[in-house]
């Protein structure tokens, strides 16, 4: 059996799941990507802003370690929800670049701390706003995750597009029939199983 580096683990589980949050702007308009397709407003861009945005402040200003991005969009009396969506001035260039920005900024401040350092959460309650290193990493893994997810079904929604990454779909074989085919028996099972 090989060694296992932690960091290095949870690392590549928070690189995982940035890399398939943006890979699921490729070939959309400026429009597909912010046009909202849930009751609540889900958006390609506006998961990208939050992401970045909530990066920064767990593996940033956490340790003491403030990146100087301004984020007006979550200043005090800022709109809220403000994080969630691309105002027609931000462009896509823009909110990439910030969330490029976020890795670089957080990925040094992983290489900068062991995993037992500590660091604090304002915004989390008193009782456990004392982080670890390790613990803010596994939180944003599953943050980051939790968004890719909500991406998977907005890109869905808006062209059909699925799957994990570029290099692996992570789906079952089939045509567009076989899907169409597969969908429809759900409804039907779904149908069934109400009458009772």
């Amino acid at each position: 059996m090989t060694g296992s580096d932690p960091k290095a683990d949870l690392r590549r589980y928070l690189q995982a799941g940035r890399d398939a949050l943006l890979w699921k702007l490729d070939g959309l308009s400026d429009y597909d990507i912010r046009r909202p397709v849930t009751p609540t407003g889900t958006n390609l861009l506006g998961l990208i802003k939050h992401v970045a945005s909530v990066e920064l402040g767990y593996l940033g200003d956490t340790f003491g370690r403030p990146s100087g991005e301004p984020l007006p969009w979550l200043a005090d009396g800022a709109e809220p929800n403000a994080d969630m969506w691309a105002t027609a001035d931000e462009s896509r260039d823009q909110i990439v670049g910030l969330y490029h920005r976020a890795w670089a900024h957080s990925d040094a401040t992983i290489d900068a701390l062991a995993l037992e350092e500590t660091g604090r959460v304002p915004w989390w309650p008193a009782e456990r706003c004392e982080v670890t290193l390790h613990r803010i990493l596994v939180h944003m893994i599953a943050e980051t995750d939790r968004h890719a997810g909500h991406a998977d079904i907005v890109r869905e929604l808006v062209d059909g597009a699925a799957g994990l990454r570029v290099d692996n779909d992570n789906m079952a074989p089939g045509d567009q029939a076989w899907w169409e085919n597969y969908r429809n028996r759900l409804e039907r099972v779904a149908r069934e199983a109400s009458r009772d």
